[in-house]
């Protein structure tokens, strides 16, 4: 088979995106913070137009408006290549029952395990519907979803039931996972002790139970779908054929041989 046979192209309608001015409020569930992991413990304060890393190194000020001043510390035993954290048995609401959930139950399969911050926010809500609504697709290419926040399981029961129209997710299609422990959140290296709440992590595990995939996103921004789905159809390109994928690639698209002479090949045909 060729190896850009298995994937076909899926369009996607254009969606009509309506940019209006608003006026800047501040949230004290989504306030914009600079967030990431790190190998080690390391506390970030920001101050308007500067940060600093509390761990004895320095780093140049940035471009960097908080609104006010801001820290969190973070730690992760989550690392791309190496083994995803485990967890077990941890409450969850699946299809609007208590269930228990272990990542050893998803091996052989893809997972996107996707952190959110709160349930009844504001962008939370549009993700978990996203991804809901597009969950047959990840389930056709071996891939489930399973969304975690650090809210307590009644306080997912009471939102998956609640009309999207009021705020809820009535209906989700992914299980919720309540990290009520924060444990979960603090291996995979995403909680911020200074909110009490994980910040926007997602990771893509891949059959064997390696963390292939790590993103983390700004609290006042979404994440994308399409890009998930991109990156998890990349990586199981490269799985099954060994091409690796070059910027922007999606199925159907050339990949590059991992060698010398094969990828000068490639660049003599798309980097003229």
């Amino acid at each position: 088979m060729n190896r850009n046979a298995m994937f076909g192209s899926t369009s996607h309608g254009q969606i009509d995106q309506r940019n209006a001015k608003r006026k800047r409020s501040t949230s004290p569930v989504e306030p914009s913070r600079t967030t990431g992991l790190f190998d080690s413990p390391v506390t970030w304060t920001g101050t308007f137009g500067s940060l600093s890393k509390q761990n004895g190194s320095s780093l140049a000020p940035g471009p960097f408006n908080f609104g006010a001043s801001c820290s969190g510390a973070y730690s992760s035993r989550a690392r791309v290549g190496k083994p995803a954290p485990d967890f077990s048995a941890v409450p969850a609401v699946v299809d609007g029952v208590f269930r228990e959930i272990s990542l050893k139950s998803y091996k052989g399969k893809y997972l996107i395990l996707l952190f959110y911050p709160l349930d009844f926010t504001y962008v939370c809500p549009t993700e978990i519907i996203a991804f809901s609504e597009r969950l047959k697709e990840f389930q056709e290419i071996d891939c489930e979803v399973l969304a975690c926040s650090v809210d307590s399981k009644y306080s997912h029961l009471a939102w998956a039931t609640m009309a999207r129209d009021k705020g809820g997710v009535g209906n989700v299609r992914i299980p919720l996972l309540s990290d009520i422990t924060r444990n979960i959140a603090r291996d995979y290296g995403v909680f911020d002790d200074e909110l009490g709440h994980s910040v926007r992590g997602l990771f893509i595990i891949d059959p064997k139970g390696i963390l292939r995939h790590i993103t983390v996103n700004d609290l006042a921004v979404g994440r994308s779908v399409d890009e998930s789905k991109r990156v998890l159809e990349a990586l199981q390109f490269n799985n099954e054929y060994g091409d690796v994928c070059p910027a922007d690639w999606k199925p159907g698209a050339p990949s590059i041989a991992p060698t010398p002479d094969d990828s000068r090949e490639y660049f003599k045909l798309h980097h003229k």
